[in-house]
């Protein structure tokens, strides 16, 4: 589970005019600030509104390096909210994320991050991280596919997190990694009106909380043309993972395993590019807490439902979505791209392998919006349908 920056990044707005800024900083060396009305509602955060306080520092190259945010909403849920987005941005693709949050109805937010991509002369990779956070909106509707809408609850996921990783680059498209990650998980109170998950879900396993440590060895294979915003190529990741439960004395031990595929099939001029992206993901071991299963629903795999819509031991996604390039202008004396991008996205959880259990595939097709200064900035907005209304998800990158 992945909590968004702030609530308002869900705003096509926001995401729009935050693009165009931060592409017209790239002509600027000198600081730029600019003040971005927000508005947004989904249907598990409310609706918020407030100000965007974006601050760009370039370089003498007029390149991006710093990108700090001061972010100030309303919420329907937990009032008011502010925040600050630090970013840093070095040659190599280094980058560094701090961001602190304080919300007036139990929320709260601390995070860094650091990622070195070619870490002492391009031979290998470091990532590092750590974050503390209460998301107060979190849902729980129970295990399985077929949980119904009407089973839907709230809690307040009180999380303590740590992560290291580091690979060895094989060659220029292979890299194999290990890393490890700390996550400490207390179920509390939700800021809503609908029932709490605890009083509900009292004897699903991880409801009394989970202190995990987690160890992973990683295979990457990545031929595409760009990290950011690519139109060709292949990528491939996988992964074993031994996670212990340090809170549990009778099952300690599970295990996770994920293999995710990703293909770029472009046409001759690129101004089609069509995308193919395969995800399998497997849990096996006893009590493993309800967060640490295998999750549909969100803005990477089921754009139709809210996150973690439907959890189980296993999981398997197929996306294909047409990128179709519709225009290309001059915005603040730089090359601006822009995309829709219909998509379908179909995916079932399960436990067990076993032939009736694969099938009856949930699917939820939608439209994309997305607008790119190519190699560094992508904006995008997508709205996928589902029978349950359907959700919004914005954010600055593509959902693979």
């Amino acid at each position: 589970m992945k909590p968004a920056i702030c609530r308002s990044t869900g705003v096509l707005l926001a995401v729009g005019v935050t693009f165009l800024l931060a592409a017209g900083s790239e002509v600027q060396a000198e600081v730029s600030r600019f003040v971005i009305p927000s508005v947004s509602t989904t249907r598990n955060d409310g609706t918020s509104y407030g100000l965007i306080v974006p601050n760009l520092v370039t370089d003498q190259d007029k390149e991006l390096r710093y990108l700090v945010t001061p972010v100030f909403v309303l919420n329907t849920i937990v009032g008011a909210q502010g925040s600050l987005n630090m970013f840093r941005y070095d040659t190599g693709g280094r980058e560094m994320r701090v961001i602190a949050s304080y919300s007036e109805k139990i929320e709260r937010k601390l995070m860094f991050s650091y990622i070195d991509p070619a870490f002492s002369n391009g031979r290998y990779a470091l990532s590092i991280g750590a974050s503390f956070y209460k998301n107060a909106t979190m849902r729980f509707f129970g295990i399985s596919q077929d949980t119904p809408e009407s089973n839907e609850t709230n809690y307040t996921a009180r999380e303590g997190r740590a992560h290291w990783k580091f690979g060895v680059h094989l060659n220029e498209v292979t890299q194999i990694a290990v890393g490890e990650r700390f996550r400490q998980v207390r179920v509390q109170r939700g800021a809503t009106d609908l029932p709490f998950t605890a009083a509900v879900f009292s004897t699903v396993d991880g409801i009394q909380g989970a202190t995990i440590l987690g160890h992973r060895a990683t295979f990457h294979y990545d031929t595409r043309d760009s990290l950011v915003a690519p139109t060709d190529g292949t990528q491939v990741s996988a992964y074993a993972e031994l996670n212990q439960n340090l809170q549990n004395g009778d099952n300690p031990v599970y295990y996770r395993y994920a293999l995710d595929v990703t293909k770029l099939l472009p046409s001759e001029s690129k101004r089609l590019i069509l995308v193919v992206r395969g995800n399998l993901q497997t849990t096996f071991g006893h009590q493993v807490p309800f967060y640490e299963r295998s999750s549909l629903g969100g803005q990477n795999n089921l754009r139709g439902y809210g996150v973690d819509r439907f959890i189980d031991d296993n999981l398997v996604v197929l996306n294909i979505e047409e990128r179709i390039h519709v225009m290309r202008t001059r915005i603040f004396n730089v090359a601006a791209e822009f995309e829709i991008a219909p998509f379908v996205d179909m995916g079932k959880v399960f436990n067990t392998f076993k032939k009736r259990q694969l099938q009856d595939y949930v699917m939820t097709p939608g439209i994309g919006f997305r607008a790119m200064v190519r190699p560094s900035v992508v904006g995008r907005v997508d709205y996928g349908y589902s029978s349950e209304g359907g959700a919004v998800f914005a954010g600055l990158d593509f959902p693979f």
